[in-house]
């Protein structure tokens, strides 16, 4: 298994679509993910086995120093195998060279493991509210 990471990749919204209904376990829904990415995003990293997309990740930013990782997900077939390590390695690299300071990652309990232990992200305290 030879996985290529490409920063700023071409995808196919459906590619994104099917990745996602299955990483996050919801039904298929369409989505314009591409315009949707090129529009709010510092970039996005595509991770492809084959040519085949078996990873993603999107890179948000509030267009100064600060990065956050959105929607990390790896095809249930590549789990364990160091992709989704190697997205957010990528998005790292990218977000330090656009000179962002802070790469934000919110995770809940049990992806823990993966974005400290995995990734080296530091645990810190950080509210949300329901909309």
């Amino acid at each position: 298994m030879t996985i290529d990471y490409e920063w700023r990749g071409d995808f196919g919204d459906d590619e994104v679509d099917a990745l996602h209904a299955e990483g996050f376990n919801h039904p298929l829904v369409s989505n314009d993910w591409l315009n949707r990415v090129r529009r709010h995003s510092l970039g996005w990293v595509c991770a492809r086995d084959a040519g085949g997309l078996v990873g993603f990740v999107n890179v948000a930013w509030d267009g100064g120093v600060h990065a956050f990782l959105l929607d990390t997900v790896v095809a249930g077939s590549h789990r364990g195998a160091g992709v989704g390590a190697g997205l957010v390695a990528e998005a790292a690299r990218r977000a330090r060279a656009a000179e962002c300071a802070w790469l934000h990652a919110d995770f809940e309990d049990d992806l823990r493991p993966f974005y400290v232990d995995a990734c080296g992200f530091r645990p810190t305290a950080a509210g949300l509210i329901a909309l």
